[in-house]
């Protein structure tokens, strides 16, 4: 079976469509276990349609799939849905049955690169930051007049590829500014590796590096990444930093006592940052941790 077109009312109420083809925007790929659903109507105003019965509507979109992408590590996708309580656009990715980041809260992301930088010496920083994701944390890196140059390493050429494309909101301030070049690469080989963080000049060394990559330093996207997270990987890492330089680690998790120890051993001098926001889905308070070491 191939693909196939599923036509709804132009007046369903889980749909909210948004161009002139409002009987006919939610298409159906591939069939059984491997099913999924997308919006194909593209625009981001609503606007008023004419079903074919005559009667007026107001259409606009409540969810799209922006892209999606078969990768060795699972589906990934890059998502835009009308949050219904808040009433704002979200913009979120999942791969495989995980999802990895939402614009929902991006928080700890953005203190992530304020905490890290706040600790770097230095008029004219160079910063490396591993997990591209939304941006972010790359474009809090670029809102520090200090930094001079901003190598963002990400793993997914899709990820790249929808900044590149300015999917995602502000990603042109962010791929447009001369200091930043995005780099296609396993951010934990380079870490592991004598070259490091720039090929085109091997051995290259950086104020800070900023990493979001993994959920926790024990809940990891992949078991290869494990032996970053060892006093061996980190001092690999560290030979990548000049003298002064900062470590800085966004962690879903509490402060890790153990994991906080052993950055110690490593670096020296450790702060394990907790930062809390609001959280309306719960009604309370989350938080996640930045560990900043140097």
């Amino acid at each position: 079976m191939g693909d196939r077109q599923v036509l709804l009312p132009a007046d369903t109420p889980d749909l909210l469509c948004h161009n002139d083809l409002a009987p006919r925007n939610l298409i159906v790929d591939g069939h059984g276990a491997r099913t999924r659903v997308r919006v194909a109507a593209l625009g981001a105003q609503a606007r008023r349609v004419r079903p074919p019965d005559g009667r007026q509507t107001v259409a606009m979109r409540r969810f799209e799939e922006l892209a999606w992408s078969e990768t060795p590590r699972g589906e990934i996708s890059l998502r835009r849905r009308i949050e219904p309580t808040l009433k704002v656009d979200v913009y979120e990715v999942k791969l495989g049955d995980e999802f990895l980041m939402s614009s929902l809260f991006t928080v700890a992301e953005i203190e992530l690169a304020r905490l890290g930088l706040a600790q770097a010496k230095g008029e004219s920083l160079d910063v490396v930051v591993g997990g591209l994701g939304l941006g972010c944390t790359a474009r809090a890196a670029l809102e520090d007049p200090r930094v001079s140059s901003l190598v963002v390493v990400d793993a997914m050429p899709e990820v790249i590829d929808w900044h590149e494309r300015e999917l995602l909101p502000d990603a042109a301030a962010l791929v447009r500014d001369p200091r930043t070049r995005l780099l296609l690469a396993n951010f934990f080989e380079l870490a592991a590796s004598d070259a490091g963080f720039d090929v085109e000049e091997p051995g290259r060394t950086f104020d800070a590096v900023l990493l979001d990559i993994d959920h926790t330093p024990h809940h990891l996207l992949h078991p290869d990444h494990a032996p970053f997270y060892t006093a061996e990987g980190l001092r690999r890492l560290k030979g990548h930093l000049r003298t002064d330089g900062v470590f800085a680690l966004w962690s879903d998790d509490p402060p890790d006592a153990p994991f906080v120890q052993l950055l110690e051993e490593v670096f020296g001098r450790v702060d394990a940052h907790v930062v809390t926001f609001a959280n309306f889905l719960t009604g309370g308070e989350s938080s996640n941790t930045v560990y900043v070491a140097r």
